[in-house]
Order: C-alpha cells, then sequence, then structure tokens
C-alpha cells in the first residue's frame, strides 16, 4: 500500500469506533447436664464429663469476581490526542514518492506503537467488546490473540495506535472462533507491553471468560 494511503487510513482508523461497545460454623458445646436445683441426688459413682463436639466451617467457592463494562476511549488517557503532531500537516501535497511522506508514516508509526496508556485500568477487572486477531491456536482452541476496537484492524488495514490494542491469553483455549469474530472478553486488565507480529499492545488480559459478542449482552 503507497505511503499517503496508508497516512489517511491510520489517521481515519482513530476516528472509528466499535458498531457492534455468611457461613457461620461456631465451635458448640453442650451444656452440662442439669443444674444445681435439679441435679440427681450424689452416688459414690463420678459423673461422666460431657463431650465437647467441634463443628468445622463448611468450606465455600469464593465469590465469583464481577466484571465492569468499558470502552476503547477508557483505555486511553483523557488528554491525548493521537493526530495531535500530525493536524498540521498538508498531506495532499506529499506525493508517495515524496522522502517526507516515508518518514511521516514512520513517525505516525512510531507514535502510535508507543501510545500511552490509562494507568486507572491497571489490575481493573473488566469486560470490554471487540474484534478479534488470533495469534497462537492449539488443537484445543485459541490461546493467545489481539482484541481491537474496529474491523479489519491489523489484518487488512495497519493496527491502530498500542493503547487500542489488547493481548488477551484465554484461562481456557477459546475454540471456535475466526478472525475478526465480535467477542466480549472479560479478566483483569494490566499496562503491559506487547510486541506481536501483528502489532504492538499497551494492555494485556489475562481473561477468564471469552463469549460471542452479543449486543447488550448482560454480564453473568
Amino acid at each position: 500500500m503507497k505511503p499517503i494511503a496508508l497516512i489517511l487510513m491510520l489517521a481515519g482508523a482513530t476516528t472509528a469506533g466499535l458498531v457492534l461497545g455468611q457461613v457461620v460454623a461456631p465451635s458448640l458445646q453442650r451444656a452440662k447436664a442439669g443444674s444445681a436445683a435439679s441435679a440427681p441426688a450424689a452416688t459414690s459413682a463420678t459423673p461422666a464429663t460431657p463431650a465437647t463436639i467441634v463443628v468445622a466451617p463448611t468450606p465455600t467457592a469464593p465469590p465469583a469476581p464481577s466484571y465492569r463494562e468499558v470502552s476503547w476511549d477508557d483505555l486511553t488517557p483523557k488528554d491525548w490526542d493521537p493526530l495531535k503532531q500530525f493536524r498540521e500537516m498538508n498531506f495532499g501535497a506529499l506525493s508517495d514518492s515524496d522522502p517526507k511522506a516515508i518518514a511521516l508514516l514512520q513517525r505516525m508509526r512510531e507514535t502510535w506503537d508507543n501510545a500511552p496508556t490509562n494507568i486507572a485500568m491497571d489490575g481493573q477487572n473488566v469486560r470490554i467488546a471487540g474484534y478479534l486477531v488470533p495469534l497462537d491456536e492449539t488443537k484445543d482452541g485459541l490461546i493467545q490473540f489481539l482484541l481491537v476496537p474496529y474491523f479489519g484492524a491489523c489484518i487488512h488495514t495497519p493496527p491502530p495506535p498500542s493503547n487500542q490494542i489488547i493481548e488477551v491469553r484465554p484461562k481456557q483455549p477459546s475454540k471456535g472462533y475466526r478472525p475478526m469474530d465480535t467477542v466480549w472478553v472479560s479478566g483483569t486488565l494490566r499496562t503491559l507491553r506487547s510486541e506481536t507480529y501483528m502489532g504492538a499492545s499497551s494492555y494485556r488480559m489475562e481473561a477468564m471468560r471469552v463469549e460471542p459478542y452479543v449486543r447488550n449482552s448482560v454480564d453473568r
């Protein structure tokens, strides 16, 4: 693809959105038999001491984590503008053979591949929808993929800024998915940079669930 076409495609991609968006188990002890008023007559035998019965707590499974639904805008710092340093440039004045066009494309790519993250998202349990870009698969299913905000990213068009790409590692292999399928992923998000052959990502998620995308789906 020619440099100018790539530059315009990258610029347009930034505005593309996702079309689809108490167990109580105390120790028990028997009361000593009778009271002083109702105690039986004394005998020569020493009465036995009542046994103490301890009931063990009933084991319970830890509560399932809840996942807050977030959008792709939540992943970028509020004051970050991916095109800020390129707005004054006249792309129309550059030709595909112009070294300035090639240098501009490289500069834009480097800027986007090192896009800043929203540090408030680090360690958050979130749920987000996006398009799937396979990276690694076994006979049991996908074990690594990228999640991107718009159709074609990283496959048919250049990668978006790295803060708009999540590297996903499912807890269990995910079966039945194809490139660009739309999915919900739920898990713990980390601000962790990754370099893959399909693009650089600024986030990683250990996904507890990968589900087909359903509009207005309610997290169960």
